[in-house]
This record gives C-alpha cells, sequence and structure tokens, in this order.
C-alpha cells in the first residue's frame, strides 16, 4: 500500500482533480477518436531520475475506468534512466487520454521530489546525519510529498501544527522568551510529545537547553557557531537532538554536517524540485508490443 491507510483519502482527492481537469467531459478526445477505440499507452522516463507515486499513477487510471490494465514495469524508489520503460496502461483510448495528464502530473512531480532528496542523500553518505524534509509543502499534497520524500531516501519533520511543539522566533516574541515558551508548552502537552526549539545564537542556544528542549534547532548558523553550538548541546546534554536549518543546498550539506548535527531538514526537497520529464505514447492496439 501506498500510505498504509491513506488510499482512501488519495482516492478521494483524485476523484476531485479528476472533476477539475475533466469537467463535463474530455471534448478533444470525445470529438476526435470513436467510441470503443483501444489503446496501449507506454509510459517513459525522458531523463534519468529516481521514480516516485507509481501506485498514485495507477490508482489514477483506475478510478477512471476500472477495466483499464496497468502494468507497472518498475517501483517507486528505482533509479531510471533516459527512454526506460515505466509503465503500460492498456485498454480504452478514451479513458487513458482522460487520465494521461493527472497521471502524468502526480508521476512528474513526486519523481522530481525524489531524485533531489536522493541527490542530498548521496551528499551525505557515510556520515550519520539524518535528513528530512520541512511542512514547506504544496497545499493538498503534503501526505504525497512527504511520500516522495521518503521514498529518495529522506525522513519526515511533522507533518502539522499538531504532532510536535516547534517554537520559532515568533512564538518566543509573544511568549516573551525561550524559557516561559518552553514552560507553558510542557505544561499541556502529554508526556509523549517533544519539544523543538529554534535558535539564532549561542544565548539562545544555552536558554533553551537551560529550559529543558528536547530538540534545538541552529537556524542559519555560520560552521564556527554551529560546531560551537552543537559542542555546547553535547557537552551539556547529550540525550539533546540537534537540527541544522536554512539555506541548506547541495553544496553546502555535508559541509553542515560535518559539524556533528544529528538531523539536517531541507526545505527546497519539496518546494523548489524540478519535476522528472515523463511521458506517456500512444503505441499500437491492446495486446500489441511496446
Amino acid at each position: 500500500m501506498m500510505f498504509n491507510g491513506y488510499n482512501e483519502n488519495l482516492a478521494a482527492d483524485i476523484r476531485s482533480w479528476l472533476r477539475e481537469d475533466v469537467g463535463s467531459g474530455d471534448i478533444t478526445t470525445l470529438s476526435t477518436i470513436p467510441p470503443g477505440h483501444e489503446s496501449k499507452g507506454v509510459i517513459h522516463a525522458k531523463e534519468d531520475g529516481v521514480v516516485a507515486g507509481m501506485p498514485a499513477a495507477k490508482l489514477v487510471f483506475e478510478i477512471v475506468d476500472k477495466d483499464l490494465v496497468f502494468h507497472a514495469h518498475v517501483e517507486d524508489g528505482q533509479e531510471v534512466k533516459k527512454g526506460d520503460i515505466l509503465a503500460i496502461v492498456e485498454g480504452s483510448t478514451h479513458h487513458i487520454l482522460t487520465g494521461e495528464r493527472l497521471a502524468l502530473n502526480l508521476l512528474q512531480r513526486l519523481s522530481g521530489i525524489a531524485t533531489k532528496t536522493r541527490a542530498f542523500v548521496n551528499a551525505l553518505q557515510g556520515l550519520p546525519t539524518r535528513l528530512v524534509d520541512t511542512r514547506k509543502t504544496t497545499p493538498g499534497h503534503r501526505m504525497l510529498e512527504k511520500y516522495a520524500v521518503r521514498i529518495g531516501g529522506g525522513g519526515n519533520h511533522r507533518f502539522g501544527l499538531y504532532d510536535a511543539v516547534m517554537i520559532k522566533d515568533n512564538h518566543i516574541k509573544g511568549a516573551g522568551s525561550i524559557g516561559d515558551a518552553v514552560s507553558r508548552s510542557r505544561s499541556v502537552i502529554p508526556h509523549t510529545m517533544k519539544i523543538e526549539v529554534e535558535t539564532e545564537s549561542i544565548a539562545q542556544v544555552q536558554e533553551a537547553l537551560a529550559a529543558g528542549a528536547d530538540i534545538i534547532m541552529l537556524d542559519n548558523m555560520d560552521d564556527s557557531q554551529m560546531k560551537e553550538a552543537v559542542s555546547l548541546i553535547k557537552g551539556h546534554s547529550p540525550h539533546v537532538m540537534t537540527e541544522a536549518s536554512g539555506n541548506v543546498t547541495l553544496e553546502t550539506v555535508r559541509q553542515i554536517a560535518s559539524s556533528g548535527v544529528d538531523v539536517i531538514s531541507v526545505g527546497r526537497l519539496t518546494y523548489s524540485f524540478q519535476s522528472l520529464d515523463i511521458s506517456l505514447d500512444l503505441n499500437g492496439k491492446k495486446g500489441g508490443t511496446a
């Protein structure tokens, strides 16, 4: 299963997205291709990358027409080369073309995220630092995009505002201090929930440590500041997790990891990726060769 329990939600989303795209009917296909026409649609990569979203693409075609047959040639997480066949869908030409754009949109975007994530993961090869995403996702597509990050080899940060306390600069301003923000949070959250504090200076790191934060984020610190902060945190409270964030690029991620941080969060995994170029070509009648 794709999301271990989220398939029902995804199916509902796909139906909504199809209504948005198809409306009262695919006028071009209906007016140009005779009823009953059947074809084979070959989905192939037009550039190298990491595939993600195959179950979503399959579900699109199943919802458009349960009689369409979808043959996956690769699995999510698999690296592919330009020209590789990813899948073949067979059946009604009308229905293949009706689902084509939505299926490709999902497959291209999720594969783009997985490809970018894999590049960051490869840059950290041999180091213990974990790579995770952020909440900087497309509204309505968070589950899909965070899934693509996992497929690329990364991990997930919190899914929403509800599943972890993350005290940022504006919370600190509103509460009055890091100590007050942590204390108030600790008094109302369950014991199973962790508190993360975003810090921008060594003084704030010290305040977060004194307040009893579980995770300390080092936001936009330079190399020397970050190394000093990690050393301070691990020397004072070895159990406290450290996270680096802010303007992390493929060129800087390994240097940041060398500071000894436990986790690096990278927003650009889901907001600044390039979709993988993937196409669907009709290729002969149903049952023909690819």
